[in-house]
C-alpha cells in the first residue's frame, strides 16, 4: 500500500514538473509511456535489459566469488593482508572511468572487457566487507572447532560462514548497487547493444522520452530485483541472528 502510495505520488511529481518544464525538456508519463511500449513491441526493449541484466550477473558473480575467497583471506592471514592491501586502496580509489577505459583499451571493445571492467569497480568492496566480517569472527568458536577436532570444511560450513553471512548480504546489496551503475557507462562507451548504449544513442539523438523510457525500464526491473530477490536473499542470510526485543 506504502509503495503503491509513492508510485502515485512519484507520477503527480512528475506530471506537474513536465507541465512547468514543458514536454521538450521533461515529457510527462504518457509520452514516455508510449516510447516505452514502441520499444516493447518491437522486442529492443527485452532484447537490451537481457543483455544489460546477463552481464551484470556474470560480472557480480566474477566479483563476488573472487572478493570473497581474497577477503576472506587478508582477513585470515596477516602477510596475504599486507600484501593485498595497497593494491586495495588503488583499486577502491581508482575512478570506474578509468578502469572501463583501460580494459577496453588493452582487450578491445570486446565482452570480456565489459565485463572484466564492471567486476574490477565491484571487487575491492566485497573484498573490504568479507576482510572486516572475517576479522570479527569469534575466536572461541574456532577454538572449539579445534577442540571437537571438526573437519575443516564441515567448521568452515557450520562455524565460520553463518558469521560471515550477514556481511557477504551487505557486500551482495552494495556491489550490486554498483554494478547496475557502472555496466550502463561500460556499455556507452564501447558495446554495441544494451541499456546504456541505448540511452547513448538516445542522447545523441536528443531523443528524451526514448531515454526515459528506457532509464525506467531499466530502474523497474532493478526494483523488481531488488524486492524478489536481494531482500530475501539478505532475510535469509541473518535469520539466524536473534532479533531486538
Amino acid at each position: 500500500m506504502l509503495r503503491l502510495l509513492s508510485f502515485t505520488v512519484f507520477l503527480a511529481t512528475w506530471w506537474i514538473a513536465a507541465l512547468i518544464a514543458g514536454p521538450a525538456k521533461l515529457p510527462p508519463p504518457p509520452i514516455v509511456l508510449a516510447a516505452m511500449m514502441t520499444e516493447a513491441r518491437s522486442g529492443a526493449l527485452f532484447l537490451n535489459l537481457g543483455v544489460t541484466l546477463a552481464r551484470v550477473a556474470l560480472a557480480f558473480t566474477l566479483a563476488m566469488s573472487l572478493g570473497s575467497a581474497i577477503g576472506y583471506l587478508m582477513g585470515r592471514v596477516r602477510l596475504a593482508n599486507r600484501l593485498g592491501d595497497p593494491w586495495l586502496i588503488l583499486l577502491l580509489n581508482l575512478p570506474a572511468l578509468v578502469v572501463i577505459v583501460l580494459a577496453y583499451i588493452w582487450a578491445g571493445l570486446t565482452e570480456v572487457a565489459a565485463i572484466a571492467a564492471i567486476a574490477i569497480n565491484k571487487l575491492p568492496t566485497a573484498v573490504v566487507t568479507l576482510r572486516e566480517g572475517t576479522r570479527a569472527l569469534d575466536a572461541a568458536l574456532d577454538e572449539m572447532a579445534t577442540v571437537f577436532a571438526i573437519p575443516r570444511w564441515r567448521a568452515f560450513r557450520h562455524v565460520v560462514l553463518p558469521q560471515l553471512a550477514p556481511y557477504i548480504a551487505a557486500a551482495a546489496r552494495s556491489g550490486l548497487s554498483l554494478v547496475w551503475k557502472i555496466v550502463l557507462v561500460a556499455e556507452l562507451l564501447g558495446r554495441p547493444n544494451g541499456v546504456g548504449f541505448e540511452i547513448g544513442v538516445a542522447f545523441q539523438l536528443f531523443d528524451i522520452p526514448l531515454l526515459l523510457a528506457y532509464s525506467l525500464s531499466f530502474a523497474a526491473v532493478v526494483l523488481v530485483i531488488e524486492t524478489a530477490l536481494v531482500q530475501p536473499f539478505e532475510a535469509r542470510l541473518s535469520r539466524w541472528r536473534p532479533r531486538a526485543a
